[in-house]
């Protein structure tokens, strides 16, 4: 049995030059920009929807805002960069402007969207759900390929990883894998890559729901302490998925309360970061989690 319930480790993340204690799990807020991703309540496209939604995130207790603008659910729509990045430019200073103290998170697998998020809006963390580029949308590979200047000595690494190196951001780098032992193994390459280009704040995300069956999805999770191994904190995307609602028989709208047993799953396993749409429950579940560790 893997499954411990000991507290998460405490690292730090460099929030451009401030310091982010992960110590007590943090709680990051989907805000997506898009007509079509698979949860019904995260879609938020005018300006008071927007501006709403990252209020909502700070209000409910929500330390990060996690913003998206190319859905990969399945069997979801080709976006165009260009429509991708129409999307952020509209989305993220209305972010900024309701919170412009909250770390900001894009959530992208192109290094050219990665590069006009940071360096024209400030954007602190991206966060890659294509395991660098392995996949575009679920299951699909991505075909695009990009020039990014750099040491040519990496020229075969990754094109978003030698993005990552220019851009000196936090990165979630996200695994489509099936099993740990194959996740581990790609994820010690891959940090190690990074790691080359000077990477120095790197998240690991098991990718919940990405290129795994049910049964795949629990054992991760199961062992998803063994991720340990790498010194790296881990966020954990498991809200109102597939893996939730299908053995349960119900819809995405009715996955709240199972959401909120495997986020306290994730956590009993050590995740850092929850990556959630019902913030307020994932807030109340880290709160009692704490308490109890604080317990003699």
């Amino acid at each position: 049995m893997y499954l411990r319930t000991d507290t998460a480790m405490d690292y730090t993340l460099n929030i451009h030059g401030r310091l982010v204690s992960l110590a007590t799990p943090q709680v990051m807020g989907i805000l997506n920009c898009t007509p079509d991703s698979f949860f019904a309540g995260s879609r938020k496209q005018t300006e008071r929807e927007i501006a709403d939604r990252a209020n909502e995130i700070a209000s409910q207790g929500g330390t990060m805002i996690d913003v998206g603008a190319f859905s990969t659910r399945p069997g979801a729509e080709e976006v165009t960069e260009a429509e991708e990045m129409a999307r952020l430019r509209f989305a993220l200073p209305i972010v900024r402007r309701e919170q412009p103290d909250m770390p900001l998170s894009v959530d992208t697998f192109r290094p050219d969207v990665a590069r006009m998020a940071v360096e024209e809006y400030g954007a602190d963390i991206i966060n890659d759900v294509s395991e660098g580029g392995i996949t575009g949308i679920v299951d699909k590979p991505l075909d695009e390929q990009y020039e990014v200047e750099g040491d040519s000595r990496f020229k075969d690494y990754p094109a978003i990883f030698r993005m990552m190196g220019r851009l000196k951001v936090p990165y979630i780098l996200m695994s489509v894998q099936a099993d740990i032992h194959t996740m581990l193994l790609n994820f010690s390459r891959e940090v190690q890559q990074l790691r080359d280009l000077h990477v120095n704040d790197i998240i690991l995300d098991p990718g919940y729901g990405f290129g795994k069956s049910v049964e795949e999805n629990y054992r991760v999770l199961r062992h998803q302490r063994e991720l340990d191994v790498l010194g790296l904190p881990v966020l954990a995307g498991l809200s109102r998925k597939r893996l939730i609602w299908k053995p349960l028989d119900i819809t995405i709208d009715e996955a709240l309360n199972g959401t909120t047993i495997v986020n306290t799953l994730a956590l009993c396993g050590g995740a850092s970061i929850l990556r959630v749409h019902d913030v307020k429950e994932a807030v109340q579940a880290v709160t009692l989690f704490n308490l109890y560790h604080k317990q003699d």
